[in-house]
C-alpha cells in the first residue's frame, strides 16, 4: 500500500502589523510632515488602506499605526481609519525614530506577546529603521511615502516614465536601508505578507 504523502506546512499566521500613518496609511506622500497645517487635506486614505485594514481583521492579526506628529494632528488625519486600529503616538519619554522604542511600544499596546511574526508598514525611512532596529519584519511603500513626496494629484499628472523613474528611485533607497520588501502602495500589501509567511516557513527570520 503507498505511503500517503505528507501535507505540506501551512504558512505560520502572522502576529501583528503595525503601519505608519502619514505617508501610509493616510496622507499620500507624506505631505503633512512639511505642511501640518493642511493636515485635514491630507486625511485620504491611500490606496488600498481600507481594504488591507478589513483582511487583516477577518483574519484576526491586531493592528495599529504609529506616527511622530503632534496628537492633534494625528487624530486629524486618522479619522477616516476604522476606530478598531489603535493609535501609537509617540511619547515624549520614549526615543525618537530611528530607535525601536516606539515600536516596541505599540506592540505592547497591542498585547503582543513576542516578535516573532510582527510586519511593519511605512512609507518613511526613519521609521523603517526602527522597525529593523526592533527586530521586525519590515514592508517600505515606494510611490506613496515621503521619498516619492508628492500630492495625489501630483503623482497622476507625472508620465508613465516619470513615475517608473521616481518609484525606482525610492525602491532602490529603501532597499538601501535593509527592508525586507518593498511594493508601491497598500494594495500590493496582501500578496506582500503572504510572502513573507512563506519565507517564514522556510526558517528566515528578519
Amino acid at each position: 500500500m503507498p505511503l500517503a504523502e505528507p501535507k505540506p506546512l501551512a504558512a505560520p499566521s502572522l502576529t501583528a502589523v503595525l503601519f505608519g500613518l502619514s505617508g501610509c496609511l493616510v496622507d499620500f506622500g507624506a505631505r503633512t510632515h512639511r505642511h501640518g497645517s493642511h493636515a485635514n487635506a491630507q486625511a485620504e486614505v491611500t490606496p488600498g488602506a481600507l481594504e488591507s485594514l478589513h483582511d487583516l481583521q477577518r483574519q484576526q492579526i491586531p493592528c495599529a499605526w504609529l506616527d511622530e506628529l503632534p496628537p492633534a494632528l494625528c487624530d486629524s488625519l486618522a479619522a477616516a481609519l476604522p476606530e478598531w486600529i489603535l493609535p501609537s503616538q509617540q511619547l515624549a519619554t520614549i526615543n525618537p525614530w530611528p530607535a525601536p522604542d516606539a515600536c516596541w511600544q505599540a506592540l505592547m499596546r497591542l498585547k503582543v506577546e513576542r516578535l516573532e511574526g510582527c510586519v511593519l508598514v511605512s512609507g518613511e525611512p526613519r521609521l523603517l529603521q526602527s522597525g529593523l532596529n526592533a527586530g521586525l519584519w519590515t514592508i517600505g511603500l515606494a510611490s506613496c511615502g515621503s521619498l516619492c513626496g508628492l500630492a495625489p494629484h501630483e503623482w497622476q499628472a507625472l508620465t508613465h516614465q516619470e513615475r517608473d523613474m521616481k518609484r525606482g528611485k525610492a525602491t532602490v533607497q529603501l532597499f538601501g536601508l535593509g527592508v525586507h520588501s518593498v511594493i508601491d502602495h497598500l494594495g500590493e500589501l496582501d500578496t506582500c505578507l503572504a510572502d513573507i509567511s512563506l519565507r517564514r516557513l522556510k526558517g528566515e527570520k528578519p
